[in-house]
Formats: structure tokens, C-alpha cells, sequence
């Protein structure tokens, strides 16, 4: 069978056939010290058409946990597709990555520039490459993150409430937790919403750090996906969740009443009812003890696992109204 051009997938300049695999370089600048920087940009096409799909990581230099989990996706094969094309982009914030800083070296946000464009900040211009020349020719985006420094979230997907589409791949994702959120302007997430492009995007874990459960989850999760839409070879195994992913609507942040060393008793994850004790807030003499409780029924969904905090932090974060 000869290679038509409606069979060729052009990505950065690259082409590549049904059945290739390929290795393409999403460059954008050089370091300060004139040294390239390549993004390497993994894609893998079966010989038999299917969808799209681009797993997406490393938009935060700092967030190294939803890095690990697409670079398992790539070491184990998993992204070699029974059908259609898997997209690899395991750091795409190579520049805050090399320092393990959340922001570009111009200081900038990368999540806050979108869609960016090709002659503003480098942030911009990553941004700007990304929305022109990858994702045009995707299908679904499964982006990974991790809470912030100190702050561990349960592993969840998030996305705008009532968009149906999303709720059968989140269900088919099988996450612990679904948070209903707001689309934040000049995100990824926005940008590709207004592109008609859906996109899950999974937190978990924090900053910094790389956390088995939740690289298993991530792992796991990608998995299932990708049987749902067909494209998980038969050589991997896809196990069902093992609790139902609970839906939330409505979240709150519990935060802190005085100023202290901090110690959660609570394991992420659970379910609490209303003066459960979730930790204490002590001072360094011994002379005092305060016990935080829960402020209503429901799942906590994330755990600050600072040592110190401050009067108005946040501590928890749990769910008040679940999806019915």
C-alpha cells in the first residue's frame, strides 16, 4: 500500500507515517550559554487509523511527578497505540525543569500565557508552538500536574461541570476524585476548550516529588483511556479502578487558625464527617496544642504537609456537595 498524503501526520516540520515512530524536537530557544535545548516530542502511529491523543507534562518546571508519569508511559510502550497516534510530551517547561523552578527563567508563568505568541516572552512563544504546530492534530489532551510546594493533592481529574464528553473519559479514566472547576484564563486548559480540543487535566502528588500512588494512578488511568478508545494493545492489562471516582461539585479550603508547626493526622483521600480531627497546630515550647477539625462532611482531596504554617493558610482542601 503506497503512503498517500492524507496518511502523512506533519508535526515541527517532521513527517510520519502510519506505522513509524518518531522523535521530533520541539526546539524554541538556546540556553544563556548558547547550548541547545532539545524537547524531545515522541510519536507513535500505528498502521491502522484511530484517534489522537497527546499526553502533556512538565508545564511546570517543578512538578516532576506528572513527568514520571508519561516518561512510564514511553519506557513500558504503552504509547505504541493498536491503532492511531500517541503523542509524547513528557516536559514541556524544559527551561524550569533543568532548575526545578515552576516558572520560565523570564519569570513567567507558563499555564498563564496561552495561546501566546511567536514574537513575545519565551514563555509566549513556547505557548505559541504548542497551540500552532501539535495541537491542531490531536484529538484529546490528558495533561499531568502536581499540587503546589508543600500541598499534596489526591489524584483528580478537572474540567468544566455538565461537559458530557469529558465526564465518560473521566469515567473511563477512573480516578479517585472528578473537581468540577473553572476554566483559568490564559491556561492550557482554556485555550484548547475555545479550540474545541478536550482535554483532561490530572492533579496529584505535589511538588518537587514523585509519589508511587500517584504515578500509579496516572499510569493506570492513561491505560484505561486508552482501552476505552481502542488503542491499548492486548499485551497490557487495564484494571478496573477500585472504588467509583466520586464527582465533586463544591470544595472549600480549610484554613488555619494560628500560626504554628503543623501535623496532619489524616490520610489524603478519606472521608470525614463534620469535628473530625484532621491535625493539631502546636508552638515549639509545648505550651500549646490546637486541633483542627473538619468543618463539614466530605473527602479530603488535598493535605498541606508543610512543618510550618501561618495564621490563614490553607490546610485542607475537601469536598461540601458531591455530584449526584
Amino acid at each position: 500500500m503506497s503512503k498517500t498524503k492524507t496518511d502523512t501526520l506533519t508535526i515541527l516540520g517532521e513527517q510520519i507515517y502510519p506505522g513509524e515512530s518518531k522523535e521530533v524536537n520541539f526546539d524554541v530557544a538556546n540556553l544563556h550559554t548558547s547550548t541547545p535545548v532539545n524537547v524531545p516530542v515522541i510519536i507513535e502511529r500505528s498502521k491502522k487509523p484511530g484517534p489522537t491523543v497527546l499526553f502533556t507534562a512538565g508545564i511546570h518546571g517543578d512538578e516532576v511527578n506528572g513527568v514520571e508519569i508519561v516518561r512510564q508511559l514511553i519506557a513500558k510502550g504503552i504509547n505504541k497505540p493498536k491503532c492511531g497516534t500517541i503523542i509524547c510530551m513528557p516536559v514541556i517547561n524544559v527551561f524550569g525543569f533543568i532548575n526545578l523552578k515552576r516558572e520560565f527563567p523570564d519569570g513567567r508563568d507558563l499555564n498563564r500565557v496561552f495561546p501566546g505568541t511567536p514574537s513575545g516572552s519565551l514563555a509566549g512563544r513556547v505557548a505559541h508552538k504548542l497551540i500552532k504546530e501539535v495541537v491542531p492534530h490531536v484529538d484529546l489532551i490528558i495533561d499531568f500536574h502536581t499540587g503546589g510546594s508543600g500541598r499534596f493533592n489526591a489524584p483528580q481529574l478537572r474540567y468544566l461541570k455538565e461537559n458530557r464528553k469529558l465526564n465518560t473519559l473521566a469515567k473511563a479514566f477512573g480516578a479517585p476524585f472528578v473537581l468540577y472547576s473553572k476554566n483559568l484564563s490564559k491556561s492550557f486548559r482554556t485555550t484548547c476548550y475555545k479550540l474545541g480540543k478536550p482535554l483532561l487535566l490530572f492533579e496529584g502528588g505535589k511538588s518537587f516529588h514523585i509519589d508511587d500512588m500517584v504515578t500509579n494512578s496516572g499510569v493506570n488511568g492513561s491505560k484505561r483511556i486508552l482501552k476505552h478508545l481502542g488503542m491499548l494493545k492486548t499485551s497490557f492489562k487495564s484494571s478496573k479502578p477500585k472504588k467509583d471516582c466520586v464527582f465533586i461539585n463544591e470544595s472549600r479550603w480549610l484554613r488555619a487558625k494560628y500560626s504554628g508547626m503543623f501535623k496532619a493526622s489524616i490520610a489524603i483521600g478519606s472521608h470525614v464527617e463534620k469535628d473530625d480531627v484532621l491535625g493539631n497546630i502546636t508552638d515549639p515550647y509545648g505550651k500549646f496544642n490546637f486541633f483542627v477539625r473538619a468543618s463539614n462532611t466530605g473527602y479530603i482531596i488535598n493535605v498541606n504537609e508543610s512543618p510550618i504554617v501561618y495564621q490563614g493558610d490553607a490546610l485542607f482542601h475537601i469536598s461540601t456537595k458531591l455530584k449526584r
